[in-house]
């Protein structure tokens, strides 16, 4: 039968889905709590307004709800991409944070308030997202978009998509080539139509060599997304989803906001991207830079309609903030033990690359000191190095007219210095600061211990005559 065919044989999980969702619509009592349960999230938000519902008074069949002033869209204009630009921001947190998803956010639910405020309303079809399922899809994702088939295939049994691992040889490449369709051929995700997506997914499950399912509640998630991307395209032709999405996430990713402990799953995420094959000894300096640099654009001069090159986007000086902070946090603990020994081995190295150039140009005649000129990670440092000129690039602006002008060198150091004086001046500035300070100096001293205890080991080979 050919629904056995369709999303993998799921569609009765689909159908039961969406069944509940439809007639949970119609349960108004259920709706008020998902309300509250909504306005306890994001009613506190600056730009977002979520009503209150007047529990006492709704029955199973009658709802009462504060009553919001404002506008349908689509907003032309300016007023439309931040309305755009808000309920993307909300969404990334539902989808990262909160996991209670709004999955009919249409143009009748979303109203521009005439204070510039985006307002939520109707929620009657919602969804729990659990947490394991929200960060294994970002994994997927990622592990499709950077060819990393370990990742992606743990994060398609994780998710339900396979049963085993038999058929992955098949169904990665199939999933590459549906995404680069999905993203009209130029393979690139802030060129992402989800819309197309659904198509390129349904003809997939409906293939009878893969035994293939589509969960239920990804299906809902992309409807949803679909729902909003047809709201921004209406107000920007031009706007992109993913484009104005993907520095939301990332910026959660590295620095989750509200968040007293890091979730497991999140942090099985950051150590299995970040670290080479999640191991947590050697630090993933590419992808380290690529979400820095990627992270940034989550500012507010950041234009989702244009077409900004996402490998050629130059930081300022709060990637630094972010950076430094995702390392002194709880989230990315994981990556001081790591970073501490490659950090060692590069100060030996460039040590090493010194010693060697002194006793070439001295034709022997200057000799190391017991221990040195030893053994130089190459590729190692130059990774690092793609690093420290992404951070670098924190003192290159931008002029008024658009031309990338770079400022005067003293001058930002300059700035830098009355930074620091206004650091130790201001008790409140240097209680914020204590704890990324205290880890700094933390790290500069075991990494000082690091490279004595390397050099010491190598000369006490040396004397003994032990090779490495």
């Amino acid at each position: 039968m050919w629904l056995s065919k369709f999303r993998g044989g799921g569609i009765v999980a689909i159908a039961d889905t969406f069944g509940m969702q439809l007639f949970g619509e119609l349960d108004y009592v259920r709706e008020a709590k998902n309300c509250e349960r909504f306005r306890e999230l994001y009613g506190s938000w600056d730009d977002v307004v979520v009503p209150t519902a007047c529990t006492k008074l709704t029955r199973k069949k009658v709802m009462v709800m504060e009553w919001v002033e404002g506008t349908k869209g689509p907003w032309k204009g300016s007023d439309g991409i931040d309305m755009v630009r808000i309920g993307l921001r909300c969404s990334t947190d539902q989808l990262l944070k909160s996991g209670l998803f709004h999955a009919d956010p249409h143009r009748g639910n979303l109203l521009r308030t005439p204070q510039g405020h985006l307002a939520v309303i109707d929620f009657g079809m919602m969804a729990d997202i659990p947490e394991g399922d929200r960060y294994g899809l970002i994994g997927l994702v990622l592990g499709l978009k950077t060819k990393d088939l370990a990742l992606a295939t743990e994060n398609l049994l994780k998710l339900g998509f396979l049963e085993d691992t038999t058929q992955v040889d098949i169904l990665v490449p199939r999933l590459r080539k549906a995404l680069k369709d999905a993203t009209g051929g130029t393979n690139k995700a802030s060129d992402l139509s989800f819309s197309q997506l659904q198509v390129e997914l349904d003809a997939i499950s409906r293939d009878n060599l893969l035994k293939f399912k589509i969960p239920p509640y990804i299906t809902i998630i992309i409807r949803s997304l679909t729902i909003l991307e047809g709201f921004a395209l209406d107000v920007d032709p031009n706007f992109r989803l993913i484009r104005g999405a993907y520095p939301y996430v990332l910026k959660q990713l590295l620095s989750p906001e509200g968040i007293d402990e890091t979730p497991k799953a999140l942090d099985d995420l950051l150590v299995r991207l970040l670290t080479v094959n999640g191991e947590k000894k050697e630090v993933e300096w590419g992808r380290l830079r690529d979400l820095l640099v990627l992270a940034e654009k989550a500012s507010k001069s950041y234009d989702p309609s244009k077409d900004n090159d996402e490998d050629k986007g130059s930081v300022s000086r709060k990637s630094i903030d972010l950076f430094l902070k995702f390392l002194t946090s709880n989230t990315g603990l994981f990556l001081k033990e790591p970073l501490v020994h490659e950090l060692a081995e590069a100060i030996d190295g460039i040590a090493s690359m010194g010693e060697s150039n002194l006793l070439r140009l001295s034709r022997g005649f200057v000799r190391p000191l017991p221990g040195g000129n030893g053994p130089i990670n190459t590729k190692r440092m130059e990774e690092m190095k793609a690093v420290v000129e992404v951070l670098q690039s924190a003192l290159e602006v931008d002029d008024e007219d658009g031309g990338e002008e770079h400022q005067d060198r003293a001058q930002m150091a300059r700035e830098f210095a009355q930074g620091g004086l206004l650091l130790f001046n201001d008790a409140e500035r240097r209680e914020l600061a204590a704890p990324i300070l205290a880890e700094l100096t933390s790290v500069i001293q075991m990494v000082a211990v690091e490279v004595l205890e390397i050099r010491s080991s190598r000369a006490i080979r040396g004397i003994l005559g032990i090779s490495a």
